[in-house]
């Protein structure tokens, strides 16, 4: 397994909020987030979003794969994103989640991949979109890796998930070549999902 060079600085005072503006996250856990993250391996740089991303962010982000995929709203405008941005931000202060840019260059965006606690002891789950334009270039299996790998150091996970729609293929492709194994629980509905999601448990 790939272990991420992460760059991060010390742990920051973060308030608890909730998240009530996200019903389809599960139950939130904590994460022991360090101030700011950013990890650098194969040939990818994923970080923190900023607010000069929110225009890349709506490009990405606004297309009928999203859209069908995604919990995300449609259209995806940058006032879309603007509101993406702040709960994203909401969610991390309160140590439910880590959602970052996905880079080759540490600058333009390409994509975004997230990490949360599912509220189960040791137990996070990821998530992934990669815009249309950036598709076929292993972006979504490389930045699964990455993140996966900061899951289990330092975070210390011992169960790293992924929750796919069935027909969704290419994600399910991208799950499989990232070392994730379809698990015969049953599926699951979630708010926001078109589709009943089936769960991946990564094999480490």
């Amino acid at each position: 397994m790939t272990k991420a060079r992460s760059v991060t600085t010390p742990h920051a005072d973060r308030p608890d909020l909730p998240d009530a503006d996200r019903p389809d996250m599960p139950v939130p856990g904590r994460l022991a987030l360090p101030a700011a993250v950013q990890l650098t391996d194969l040939g990818l740089v994923l970080r923190e979003w900023d607010d000069d991303d929110v225009p890349v962010m709506a490009e990405l982000f606004d297309e009928p794969d999203v859209a069908r995929w995604t919990p995300l709203s449609a259209p995806f405008d940058q006032a879309a994103a603007r509101t993406y941005l702040d709960q994203a931000r909401r969610r991390r202060a309160a140590g439910t989640s880590l959602q970052l840019a996905v880079t080759v260059d540490g600058l333009r965006p390409l994509g975004e991949i997230l990490l949360f606690a599912t509220g189960s002891a040791g137990e996070v789950e990821l998530a992934y979109a990669i815009g249309a334009a950036h598709r076929r270039q292993g972006l979504a299996r490389r930045s699964v890796q990455l993140i996966t790998g900061y899951a289990y150091d330092p975070l210390a996970a011992t169960r790293v998930l992924l929750r796919i729609a069935e027909d969704n293929t290419a994600s399910a492709a991208a799950a499989r070549s990232a070392g994730f194994v379809l698990t015969q629980e049953p599926p699951i509905s979630r708010a926001g999902a078109r589709d009943p999601l089936r769960t991946w448990l990564h094999q480490g």
